[in-house]
């Protein structure tokens, strides 16, 4: 009585459902590396290494474990190019009574398993991923009539549903559900910053740095100085240094952004819960636990804490809700592509030039420089939310459709019309230099609107109001912006816009970076 157990890339979890009161002798685990999976985006290289080694790694732990694996291998002769082909040959070696999986992720990846049990004439048990703390039903049953969905009034409801950081009369502790407006400090160059743990490569590892230096040549993204834990026992390490050593200040200075300091006081566990390694809910007890024995401060528990049972858990909840076709989603009609300097990061605008060398050396960038850098600029200068959502899948570690797409089209890009942001996530030159020591060496003069120095984010900024007006005006968080516009005189409103006009037409004059097609669903 054979069950075959597929095991996908990001379902590295020992307590995987689908593994669940199954009888270790009479089960296989498959895990597959396909070349679908490989090749859907354009990967950063960093990101393809650090999922083959991961998945590499948890196999020996399942089988440490107990469990028999079959696992194939890329570079396996004859290894087909999708979870389906790889699968049939499964069947045909092991001839299994019945497929036992835990749901996929995204779209994409479900409408393959949920085509199994015909395609192979066996009995198909899909099992919901309870790695997350809301169903999909629960999720659905809250949003249900509700015309904006904030994720605010849905964290509050995962907070009460856990228990994280409440009083024993049910009230939120601290007598306040969100401190957000305590994290906002910008942080200087010379204040102390944790020294993050390194997982220098191990054979395994270095295996598929070989693996991938060679069959993904055309692929960009440094595989040098490699410092990524790829295992559940190194994963915690990252994780108890975090909350040793960076909990601590993560709340103060989470949006701030300083030369040379990619992760500072961040977790930069991300890549590591999406793939399985960690347990998102375990990780936000523990950072309770640090609050509660007085080690942090309230603000850096929640801000933290917020992440991981808000915004994240909404996130999914919201891909779910909605349709594949979300991804086409384009409110605000924007079409043009993104500049070549998004994958060389030869730009004069120093925010964009640190963020996006960070990026393609680490496959790593905070919320802040994703959102108010790389995002912001690409809304200003009205790039298709499609292609920035691809640009962002292929270059973080983190990024799996099911977070990203939400992330991207809908909150930074504005590509939903609200759905997921109450308003369009954009800024002058001012944010930037007041969250960071970015505007200093460059080039542009953050506090000049006009003239051959002046920032382009501050001449964008106005010209992105300008040009969807009619969109925008009646959002109440934005009406406040074309009161100001309004009081700067035709004469300057049309010195701004010939500014920023003549800025764009400086990007589409250079290179564009490549064309993107969508990912099928």
């Amino acid at each position: 009585m054979t069950v075959l157990v597929p095991v996908l890339g990001d379902q590295l979890s020992l307590g995987l459902s689908s593994l669940r009161a199954q009888d270790r002798a009479t089960t296989i685990v498959l895990m597959m590396e396909v070349a679908d999976e490989t090749a859907y985006v354009r990967h950063h290289r960093r990101k393809l290494a650090y999922i083959l080694s991961a998945m590499r790694h948890h196999a020996e732990a399942l089988r440490a474990d107990g469990w028999t694996v079959d696992y194939v291998r890329l570079d396996d002769q004859h290894a087909p190019d999708s979870f389906t082909g790889e699968l049939a040959r499964a069947v045909e070696r092991h001839s299994p009574e019945r497929i036992v999986v835990t749901e996929a992720g995204e779209w994409r990846v479900q409408a393959m398993l949920e085509s199994w049990e015909t395609l192979f004439g066996l009995p198909v048990e899909i099992r919901p991923d309870d790695r997350f703390i809301a169903s999909h039903a629960e999720f659905q049953a809250w949003a249900a009539g509700r015309t904006n969905p904030v994720m605010e009034y849905f964290y509050r409801e995962q907070r009460r549903k856990t228990g994280l950081l409440m009083t024993p009369e049910g009230k939120p502790e601290g007598g306040r559900w969100n401190y957000d407006k305590e994290n906002r400090k910008p942080a200087d160059a010379d204040l102390f910053m944790p020294d993050p743990p390194r997982f220098p490569a191990d054979a395994i590892t270095q295996e598929v740095i070989r693996l991938v230096r060679t069959r993904f040549q055309e692929l960009d993204g440094s595989l040098d100085d490699w410092d990524l834990a790829v295992t559940r026992k190194d994963a915690l390490k990252a994780q108890a240094a975090f909350l040793d050593v960076a909990l601590c200040s993560f709340g103060d200075y989470q949006d701030a952004m300083v030369t040379g300091a990619h992760r500072m006081w961040h977790s930069h566990l991300a890549p590591y819960i999406n793939s399985g390694l960690l347990d998102p809910l375990e990780l936000a007890q523990e950072v309770e636990a640090r609050y509660r024995a007085g080690e942090v401060g309230l603000n850096c528990a929640e801000g933290f804490i917020r992440q991981i049972i808000g915004w994240r858990e909404y996130m999914r909840g919201i891909y779910w809700l909605a349709d594949p076709d979300y991804i086409h989603r384009n409110h605000l009609g924007h079409t043009r592509r993104l500049p070549s300097f998004y994958w060389t990061g030869d730009t004069d605008l120093n925010c964009l030039r640190q963020t996006l060398e960070q990026t393609w050396t680490y496959a790593y960038a905070h919320h802040i420089q994703r959102l108010m850098v790389t995002g912001n600029f690409a809304l200003l200068i009205g790039a298709d939310p499609e292609a920035v959502h691809l640009w962002y899948m292929e270059v973080y570690l983190d990024a799996y459709e099911w977070v990203t797409l939400p992330n991207t089209l809908g909150m930074s890009q504005f590509g939903d019309g609200g759905l997921v942001g109450t308003k369009p996530y954009v800024s002058s030159a001012a944010y930037i230099d007041r969250m960071s020591d970015y505007c200093g060496p460059c080039r542009y003069d953050p506090k000049q609107r006009t003239g051959p120095d002046a920032c382009p984010f501050n001449s964008l900024y106005w010209h992105f109001h300008d040009r969807h007006r009619e969109k925008l005006e009646s959002n109440p968080r934005v009406r406040n912006v074309y009161r100001t516009w309004d009081r700067f005189g035709p004469e300057t409103q049309d010195a701004v816009r010939a500014q920023a006009e003549g800025y764009l037409a400086t990007l589409d004059e250079a290179p564009y970076g490549p064309d993107r097609a969508s990912p099928q669903p």
